[in-house]
């Protein structure tokens, strides 16, 4: 067996490498020796299996060490020429391989020296310097018991300058937080709790509950939903993220606060260690959340679902704050970055191999794929794709058949498409659905008599933004009228700047925001937004929530107004709850008791919002399906966890 080994040049961005724009690649395959079970477990072999994976490192790298001891002259962005000496930067592994590079017994830390049983206590941090004094003084027996040092393997990092594995080790949010402390530990503690309080089958019933607690949550942009909940076998890692979006709401009303503190501790710390930028501010925010999460877990051993939290994945976040002052804020730079290039680099090179000998046909495939990547960008420098062969030869179809055209009779009968929408290019047309083409209609579609109103109070307010007046003391003669034609749209897109969520190169991110009568030929989907009603205040003091009817578009006076028509949500209480840190919507009515429902301009929207109920001590019933969620429930919480963007700012 073999196992990829990826690198990256240290003078990218982060956003580069989560970009797959060749920043990272693969530089080798490692061997990973296998023998007869009659010596699988014998101390030799497991020595000669741990060294060989080092001096196959140090080998793969030895090219990179002259650059380490004498300067080399190279140019940098400025124009200006430095001499510049290098060396080896940060190592991204799960738990596995760092007790593998660092040489440590398992169930120790790679980068300090807390015993085992008690990874609690603060203790030294490994060096290079300490373990070599310590193996030079000490028994290979009595330092392996004492500080987990397996002393008789010597890493790759000696043979490089300025080198320390023990320092190099870099965090890893998807093996440590996301699959490690949420999904593998918390997640799996709820479960042993309820079993544990209520017995096997009244646990099982509520885990049930849960389930169809997550499956009702409402659809999002983004969002992975659990149809079936979460009662699966083969997890992933963006099945892990998806359900920490989603999965604290569910829980609360069947478990002790403690536990959804703990929850929202983890949570917040997660998403803090994940910004783009992190100041001393978040760090301190940080420091905070880690302290709730160590001491609300204790709930979990006081009710005897685990012994002892001296878990090497849940230690891991002790180091965190340390890492980001010397390695920078990590902005989901961990492995799954390498896991989604092992797709690129083994797995489909693997298919297109003969399956014979492939390592050979795989090596050769990526090197194959790198020179056309780096012979794609010398031409796309030069402007030698802008456009293809076939763009232009189709494009020139099209101007011949167009002069043919202009040239008979019957033009005016067979208007030409515009050539901007290409029809070789869009051969698949929907139609879609008819919709309304005046206001008036457009109040019947909706069931909403007072629409023409309402509209006549959005035009005044367009026209007259200064004016202090409440509407309601507007005599209505002062209202412009409009009964003409208007346009329906069943999404609106959003854009905005979201380097932490997936996006491009330049942080931008782009989300559609849906309000469309029949999504998918099944079902209604109006989804929620922020509308930005005081942008003078920061976090939700600045935002309201509502849920989007209707995307219209008319011209009045000659000017053009998009526009939606929304039911707001009242926010409750002037702070987020303080057990789930979220804030707390519910839907707002009138005087009358009917739905307080306005039109606003789609400049005020700022980007959508996904709530998910309050589901309290009640179970969900089985008929209940995800897209009646808006519509069922009493009160909801914002999901500030939903993505990056949203928990940077409802806050």
């Amino acid at each position: 067996e073999v196992c990829p080994l990826y690198l990256s040049i240290g003078n990218v961005r982060n956003n580069v490498r989560r970009a797959h724009r060749d920043a990272v690649a693969i530089i080798g395959f490692l061997a990973m020796p296998k023998t007869t079970r009659a010596y699988s477990e014998d101390p030799r072999f497991r020595k000669f299996r741990r060294q060989l994976f080092h001096s196959s490192l140090s080998k793969i790298l030895q090219s990179l060490k002259p650059g380490m001891t004498k300067p080399k002259v190279a140019r940098f962005g400025d124009g200006h020429f430095r001499r510049v000496i290098y060396g080896l930067g940060p190592y991204i592994a799960d738990y596995e391989e760092q007790v593998l590079l660092g040489c440590i017994v398992k169930r120790w830390c790679a980068r300090c020296l807390t015993p085992r049983h008690d990874l609690d206590q603060d203790a030294l941090d490994r060096s290079r310097e300490y373990v070599d004094a310590l193996v030079e003084e000490g028994t290979l027996l009595g330092i392996w018991d004492d500080y987990g040092i397996v002393g008789d393997l010597v890493p790759f990092t000696n043979d490089f300058p300025r080198a320390d594995i023990n320092q190099l080790i870099a965090p890893d949010l998807l093996h440590q937080l996301i699959k490690g402390a949420f999904k593998d530990h918390l997640v799996d503690w709820v479960e042993k709790y309820l079993i544990l309080t209520h017995g096997k089958r009244e646990g099982q019933r509520i885990m049930d509950d849960i389930d169809r607690r997550i499956a009702a949550v409402a659809s999002f942009s983004g969002l992975r939903r659990f149809p079936e909940g979460r009662g699966f076998k083969q997890w992933t890692g963006d099945d892990s993220k998806a359900l920490m979006k989603v999965y604290l709401p569910a829980i609360e009303g069947h478990v002790p606060l403690d536990i959804v503190r703990t929850f929202r501790a983890l949570l917040e710390f997660c998403y803090l260690v994940r910004r783009n930028i992190i100041t001393e501010k978040t760090l301190v925010e940080i420091q905070d959340a880690l302290a709730r999460f160590h001491h609300y877990r204790e709930v979990f051993r006081d009710a005897g679902v685990v012994s002892t939290f001296s878990l090497p994945r849940q230690h891991s976040l002790k180091h965190y704050i340390q890492l980001i002052r010397l390695f920078g804020a990590p902005n989901g730079l961990c492995s799954s970055i390498t896991e989604t290039k092992h797709i690129k680099a083994v797995k489909e090179p693997w298919r297109r191999s003969s399956h014979f000998n492939a390592l050979g046909q795989m090596l050769r495939t990526n090197q194959w794929l790198d020179k056309l990547a780096a012979l794609r960008a010398d031409f796309t420098k030069r402007n030698m794709l802008d456009g293809t062969c076939l763009k232009e030869m189709t494009m020139a179809k099209w101007m011949t058949a167009l002069q043919c055209y202009k040239r008979t009779s019957s033009l005016r009968e067979h208007p030409v498409h515009s050539l901007d929408r290409n029809p070789l290019f869009n051969t698949n047309i929907t139609l879609e659905r008819k919709r309304a083409k005046t206001v008036s209609a457009l109040a019947v579609e909706l069931n909403i008599a007072h629409l023409p109103n309402l509209l006549r109070q959005f035009l005044f307010e367009q026209i007259h933004p200064d004016d202090p007046q409440d509407l309601s003391e507007v005599p209505e003669f002062h209202f412009p009228g409009y009964d003409g034609r208007i346009s329906v749209f069943n999404s609106a897109s959003s854009r905005f700047y979201s380097p932490s969520d997936l996006s491009g190169i330049g942080g931008m991110c782009t989300e559609y925001i849906r309000a469309c009568p029949q999504w998918r030929n099944e079902y209604a989907r109006n989804d929620c937004v922020f509308v930005n009603t005081n942008p003078e205040l920061e976090g939700m003091q600045g935002f309201d929530v509502a849920r989007v009817l209707c995307f219209f578009s008319f011209t009045f006076q000659g000017i053009t107004y998009p526009c939606a028509v929304i039911q707001w949500f009242d926010t409750v209480g002037n702070s987020p709850d303080e057990d789930t840190g979220m804030w707390v919507v519910r839907p707002a009515y009138r005087a009358n008791h009917a739905p307080h429902i306005s039109i606003i301009h789609i400049d005020s929207i700022y980007r959508a919002a996904h709530l998910i109920p309050i589901y309290g001590g009640q179970s969900v019933s089985y008929d209940l399906k995800f897209y009646q969620s808006y519509d069922t429930f009493r009160a909801y919480y914002v999901n500030k966890y939903a993505d990056h963007h949203a928990f940077e700012i409802a806050f």
